[in-house]
């Protein structure tokens, strides 16, 4: 009889808890619990990812000793030597080049958020920088500056249940059977008890399909659809006045900003009929009860924090915030992003969103962690590349739990960025591409292996827990970056994960109630959670009491700003990335569980529209090569009646088909989150596909010897 351990779903934000079965200490499957998000159910990758803890070496081997990299050549060492050669080398340049020539990431893929709190305590009060993020740059940056502004907290303002019970559900840009299929039952749920569903995406979506309206816009014209939305509930008289006087502020500025924007005019930019604008807003505004949700399509463009910041004004218009059942709902891609975030991995917050710069709150931490700190905001995730090739102001790189090789944008000047660091760390549980380029690799536990707390997307707090030991010479994260700090000079060490929980609380206002105690009796606790005796709180704002410096929501429209890079006759096509539905991030997780890798394999797919296909011969399943201003890959073309003319889709999750090559690394000027979901390409049909695949085929076995995948598993055939 296999014993059953309680934890939490370590792929997406919609916090899941699950059983993890366990037979003479191996996970052997799992199990729903009846977690607050999830009511017992799970979706493919809470059913079958946990394959990747028995190291199956299906794409990547688990790292299982510490290494350094001696005359070219990564050693195995022990942990003594790897530990006291990173303290030294962190050190040395520290005192040559000063603290800002180092940066350092957080992770938002399963070490959990005490481990995240260390390593930002580690860049602040050790090397003594606030060059600190994570991959919400890559990602939801957009929604923490866009929503901070608008309504105080950079989250999502009420509870992943809550969607099946709205009126109305708006969805933007946001696919969630693929992302997060949990949510995606809320969705469903709320339409079978007769809510209304609006979709704007430019693709045919699962959601699309079941929603009561359909507006395609042209990818890159979302602040032109926002403004049309909000030119309609004022100029229409849809708004509700009281509200927006009351608890609003910037309305005169709004109106003028939008004056333009009318349906007619925003048609002409965005492809969506002007009559359809009306009447989506015509349902919003009547509606008891909206809730917006939206995804990577708002916040991976240039453009990104205007956006949101005009949906977060949407709902200020018609008074959908401060209850049950409405709102705005940044929906949180990776399952500790939120975590990441909350516990201040980010170069302008401490833990609890508490700005860098404010002389109060610097003080406080100085005191608790008896040091001088850092009194500028720390560079940006994104900022790397250009900060070494073209300002030659950073030096070394702390990577924890993070692959920018394969996630962030531009992919060959990022490799080349790293090659030109004097110091590369990578701190992960698999071999990946990033770990290619490092001088030191640390090999830590992983989910599964380890205790702590992730944030859901929705702001709750729930406990991960240890089912199974480790294999191999291995550490948890927090531990090994405190034997960092603790070499370097600098005392830290921890019984435990809820000792640094309890400092992490005893620092954080929002958090200060939420101990493991009652995370224990109530299942999870969602922030702010001030005090021992408050239970949590299920939706922000109540009372329509915004966390703005006045207390009131800001409204906010501007001019609405084309993407940086169109398409030409060279590259005439436009390429987005989007998620799959069987597979995680960068993939080193997914890709070594058995059942998920049958979905779908190496190279990926190019999803392109039937008229395109025809123009350019191809078809359907053919290998085609795609090129951009940046690099060429190939992927396998998949022809889709979902697709606009002149628009194409690929996940970002494959290593032969590694769309990152191709995007480009134009940034949001607030957030610094690039624009991933715009770049132009063009798509080129092989005329031998015998050889197409064949050389598929090689370039994954290269790959896969790179990772240190055994001899014995390469025979292993690339899956149609």
């Amino acid at each position: 009889m296999a014993d059953k351990v309680l934890t939490v779903c370590p792929y997406c934000g919609s916090g899941c808890q699950l059983h993890l079965l366990v037979d003479k200490g191996q996970v052997i499957g799992a199990e729903p619990a009846n977690g607050r998000t999830n009511e017992g159910t799970l979706c493919l990758k809470g059913h079958y990812g946990w394959d990747f803890l028995n190291d199956p070496q299906i794409l990547t081997a688990r790292l299982r000793k510490p290494m350094i990299r001696k005359n070219g050549v990564m050693e195995e060492v022990e942990w003594n030597e790897a530990i006291q050669y990173t303290a030294e080398r962190l050190s040395a340049i520290k005192e040559k080049y000063g603290p800002d020539s180092i940066m350092g990431t957080g992770s938002a893929r399963g070490p959990g958020n005490e481990a995240n709190y260390v390593m930002q305590k580690f860049m602040r009060a050790v090397i003594g920088t606030n060059n600190i993020d994570h991959c919400a740059r890559v990602c939801h940056g957009p929604s923490v500056a866009g929503l901070t502004y608008s309504l105080g907290d950079g989250a999502m303002s009420n509870s992943i249940p809550e969607i099946e019970h709205s009126d109305l559900i708006f969805v933007f840009g946001y696919n969630a059977p693929e992302t997060h299929p949990i949510v995606a039952r809320r969705i469903v749920a709320a339409k079978q008890r007769g809510a209304k569903i609006i979709v704007c995406d430019p693709r045919m979506t699962e959601t699309g399909r079941i929603s009561d309206m359909w507006l395609p816009l042209k990818g890159g014209s979302n602040m032109a659809l926002v403004n049309a939305f909000g030119h309609v509930l004022v100029h229409e008289g849809l708004y509700d006045k009281r509200y927006v006087e009351a608890n609003t502020e910037g309305f005169a500025e709004y109106v003028d900003s939008i004056k333009k924007y009318t349906p007619e005019y925003a048609e002409g930019i965005t492809g969506v009929k002007a009559a359809d604008i009306r009447a989506a807003m015509r349902e919003y505004a009547k509606a008891p009860t909206a809730t917006i949700l939206y995804g990577m399509g708002v916040c991976q463009f240039s453009q990104a924090v205007d956006v949101v910041k005009g949906l977060a004004s949407l709902a200020l218009l018609t008074g959908n915030l401060g209850k049950p059942n409405v709102g705005i709902g940044p929906v949180r891609g990776q399952n500790n992003v939120q975590g990441s975030c909350d516990m201040g991995a980010l170069p302008n917050v401490y833990p609890g969103y508490q700005d860098v710069i404010d002389t109060a709150v610097r003080k406080k931490f100085e005191k608790a962690w008896g040091v001088e700190l850092p009194r500028k905001k720390g560079y940006s995730l994104t900022e790397v590349p250009h900060l070494i090739l073209k300002e030659n102001k950073l030096k070394a790189y702390y990577i924890f739990g993070e692959d920018p090789v394969q996630s962030d944008p531009n992919a060959a000047e990022l490799r080349e960025a790293l090659e030109q660091l004097e110091f590369v760390v990578v701190q992960d549980i698999f071999m990946n591409k990033t770990a290619l380029h490092a001088d030191v690799i640390l090999p830590s536990t992983s989910w599964g292996e380890h205790d702590g707390v992730y944030s859901s997307a929705d702001r709750g707090f729930q406990r991960i827990r240890k089912a199974v030991e480790p294999q191999g010479d291995v550490k948890p994260d927090w531990a090994i970056i405190s034997e960092v700090a603790t070499a370097m000079g600098y005392p830290m060490s921890y019984a435990n994960t809820e000792e640094i929980w309890d400092e992490m609380r005893s620092l954080s206002p929002l958090f200060a109630g939420a101990s493991y105690q009652k995370m224990e009796e109530q299942g999870g606790v969602q922030w702010p959670c001030p005090t021992e005796d408050h239970p949590g709180t299920p939706y922000l704002y109540k009372g329509n009491q915004f966390s703005t410096p006045s207390g009131k929501g800001r409204l906010f429209a501007c001019e609405w700003r084309p993407p940086q890079e169109q398409p030409d006759a060279k590259f005439p096509l436009v390429l987005s990335t989007v998620r799959e539905v069987g597979h995680y991030s960068v993939r080193t997780m997914t890709g070594n569980c058995r059942a998920l890798r049958q979905l779908s394999d190496e190279p990926g797919f190019i999803q392109i529209s039937p008229e395109d296909g025809a123009d350019l011969n191809i078809l359907d399943s053919e290998i085609v090569a795609i090129s951009s201003r940046r690099g060429r890959i190939m992927a396998r073309a998949q022809i889709s009646d979902r697709v606009q003319q002149g628009a194409t889709y690929m996940t970002y999750h494959w290593w032969v088909g590694a769309c990152n090559e191709l995007t480009a690394d134009f940034l949001d000027p607030v957030s610094k989150t690039p624009e991933l979901k715009y770049c132009a390409i063009r798509l080129e049909r092989i005329a031998d596909q015998a050889q197409a695949e064949r050389d598929v085929h090689e370039s994954y076995q290269k790959i896969r010897r790179q990772m240190n995948v055994q001899e014995a598993v390469l025979s292993d055939k690339v899956t149609r």
